[in-house]
């Protein structure tokens, strides 16, 4: 994979945006952002530990120092992308790292890498991040669930958390479904979430679960 032009790897290129730190939430847990000017909004992502290794969400590029430190006890073990308008520096980790890629289908060109995982709703990836499937968001949303620690979600673009929304659905004109999204996102509430992590937004916290639950029974 290494050295394969980023057409090969049937991704499309994506305008560099570089974080230069990151921040621990928890041990095997952290967050890293990054301003893209194109799209005028902070863009996050999630590095959390499985069982097989470091899984690396919605990445954008990290700094060199930082990104030695958060690999300091720890392989990438694969990236994985919560929909298709989510590719950042996928192409260049995928290629250093040469590991697989997680995504929905409709999250890739037709031609997907080499080491491409499709994801389905439920599944498992590295023994413990299950996927949930969010239909009517962006092409290609997937939530992830993590058990540890009194549980983590990461979303995609189905949730957001910044001004002047908060902590709320995404914009109706960047949806496929509205309602159908809305209603994917109620499977969320079978898990037991601490935190949620956002692609968009600052991280909540504490009593995630509660906070989702109350947004949908206000959804009218």
């Amino acid at each position: 994979m290494p050295g394969l032009p980023p057409s090969a790897l049937g991704l499309k290129l994506h305008p560099m945006v570089t974080a230069t730190d990151f921040d621990q939430i928890q041990p095997g847990l952290a967050v890293w952002h990054g301003y893209d000017s194109a799209v005028k909004a902070d863009l996050f992502s999630t590095a959390t530990s499985a069982n097989d290794g470091i899984f690396l969400v919605d990445p954008i590029q990290l700094e060199e120092a930082a990104l030695a430190q958060l690999l300091r006890k720890d392989a990438v073990a694969g990236i994985i992308l919560t929909n298709s308008n989510h590719l950042r520096a996928t192409d260049n980790y995928l290629r250093r790292f040469s590991v697989p890629l997680f995504a929905h289908r409709d999250s890739v060109s037709t031609a997907p890498p080499i080491h491409f995982s499709e994801t389905t709703d439920e599944m498992m990836i590295g023994g413990e991040l299950e996927v949930t499937a969010i239909d009517g968001a962006a092409g290609g949303e997937i939530a992830l669930y993590h058990a540890a620690n009194g549980g983590t979600l990461v979303i995609g673009d189905a949730l957001i958390n910044f001004e002047p929304y908060g902590f709320a659905f995404l914009p109706e004109k960047y949806c496929q479904d509205p309602r159908q999204m809305r209603n994917s996102l109620r499977k969320l509430l079978r898990f037991n979430a601490e935190r949620i992590l956002f692609a968009h937004g600052m991280p909540i916290l504490s009593g995630a679960s509660e906070r989702l639950q109350q947004l949908l029974q206000a959804d009218p």
